[in-house]
């Protein structure tokens, strides 16, 4: 029996990186994500069954209690959170992976106080889960506009991170040496949550997207780690796949911005998420009306919609989808460009795209829809800024060396916007003062809206 269900935890092991591979595209991520989850499922009874003789009545009816708990509040905010939430609650899930690795390691140092053979593992879980815990508290909070989200610097902040590396490193060294000692184990897990802290809030808005990647690959190795301590299978197998995923998806993610993760973690951009409306006037921009941009739109043979956080804030994703079908009736082309930063997490626009139906080959990649824009009779630009700023192909600036969605490229550019606040990286965009763009200053549900009813009434 114990062989067979050892095979079943091998399985689910193959699930896991079956579904991670379908989570590889949009069209087939729904598909990976479920077949993930109906794996873990079938983990965590296989291995109820395996430890059924070790476990007490008291101790069933405590696991059971929890699962039903946790179960059902996953599912309630699964079902209830908006798509502009979803990285506050991807970090909360990171927090709560984090957590309860960290847990595991110090339970298991409180059960085998003199066994050398848990140290290592159970002191790298204590150390990774708790930063992983205490950072992405504070990653949530600062999306979720509980912490601010510029950069937090205080004085001798550098000096402070230093020291609780060293006191960190000191606490491993020292739970090695000494596997019982309490006082070793409540100083990891101390400085361990001081550091989480003290990493996330020097780092700006700009660099949420990597922060949420960095942690999630945190939070798989943490999990990997308490698989070492109990010497679980499926522990280890799960973890390390989240753990290699979500470093290189940091990769990734830390290329796209053209920034390394240590600079990153150093200190991030600022924040351009509160800037004031405007009605625009700026010197070299040239304001638009809705009229205007139907007119640019009805009349096109291809457009671009290039999406950015501006959307995600205004919800107005179900607008766009509109707009684009309305678009696609008039036997227009229509595609939308995807930047790998664009939003506050890694595929955030993809999530928030298809929740609105957005057939799935219309989205684009920055590499695929770049060669596109030169035939591009309208690029729509909506709440994107930095990744869309032509700054970056020159050298000395915040953002320079970022790869950028070539949008200037376009025939005619539309951008809709509340204001000319700066983006996350703090500069101006040049291509508002480009002549081939009209600004179209507004929310971006309300400025969708008017399009919607304004092409509708040209071509009634």
């Amino acid at each position: 029996m114990e062989t067979l269900l050892r095979y079943v935890l091998l399985g689910a092991a193959a699930c896991f990186v079956l579904g991670l591979h379908l989570m590889n595209s949009p069209a087939t991520a729904r598909k990976g994500n479920l077949l993930s989850a109906g794996a873990m499922a079938v983990a965590v009874a296989a291995t109820g069954v395996l430890l059924a003789d070790r476990i007490s009545t008291t101790g069933w009816v405590v696991l059971l209690t929890a699962g039903a708990f946790g179960s059902t509040l996953g599912l309630y905010a699964a079902r209830t959170v908006r798509m502009t939430a979803i990285p506050q609650l991807v970090s909360m899930f990171n927090a709560v992976g984090g957590g309860a690795a960290a847990l595991i390691a110090v339970t298991e140092f409180l059960r085998h106080t003199t066994e050398i053979e848990v140290s290592l593992p159970g002191a790298l879980d204590i150390l990774i889960g708790a930063v992983t815990f205490s950072g992405s508290l504070v990653a949530a909070g600062k999306l979720q506009g509980v912490v601010p989200s510029r950069p937090l610097v205080f004085p001798g902040a550098r000096a402070v991170n230093v020291l609780l590396g060293l006191s960190v490193a000191g606490g491993v060294i020292w739970l090695l040496l000494a596997p019982g000692n309490w006082a070793a184990l409540a100083l990891l897990a101390v400085v361990a949550l001081a550091f989480g802290v003290t990493m996330v809030l020097p780092i700006g808005g700009a660099d949420m997207p990597v922060v949420i990647s960095l942690l999630n690959a945190f939070t798989g190795t943490a999990v990997a780690m308490a698989g070492f301590v109990l010497g679980e299978l499926a522990l280890i197998t799960a973890g390390a796949l989240v753990g290699a995923s979500g470093g290189i998806l940091t990769k990734l993610m830390a290329d796209a911005m053209n920034r390394s993760v240590v600079n990153i973690i150093v200190g991030g951009f600022g924040t351009g998420d509160h800037a004031p409306v405007s009605a625009g006037g700026d010197a070299g921009v040239r304001a638009v009306t809705a009229d205007d941009v139907a007119i640019q739109l009805a009349y096109a043979s291809k457009v671009i919609v290039v999406p950015g956080y501006g959307l995600a804030a205004a919800q107005a994703q179900h607008e766009l989808a509109r707009l684009g079908q309305l678009l696609e009736g008039l036997k227009i082309d229509v595609s939308y460009a995807i930047h790998p930063v664009a939003g506050r997490m890694p595929g955030h626009m993809d999530v928030l795209l298809a929740e609105a139906n957005v057939p799935y080959p219309q989205l684009k990649e920055l590499e695929e829809v770049n060669p596109e824009f030169p035939r591009a009779d309208v690029a729509l630009v909506i709440g994107a800024n930095d990744v869309t700023n032509p700054a970056a192909r020159r050298p000395g600036n915040a953002i320079s060396g970022m790869p950028i969605l070539d949008v200037d490229k376009a025939k005619s550019v539309v951008v809709v916007k509340r204001s000319m606040g700066h983006g996350y990286a703090g500069i101006d965009n040049e291509l508002y003062t480009n002549p081939k763009t009209g600004m179209l200053f507004t929310d971006a549900k309300k400025g969708l809206t008017d399009l919607i009813a304004n092409i509708r009434a040209l071509v009634a």
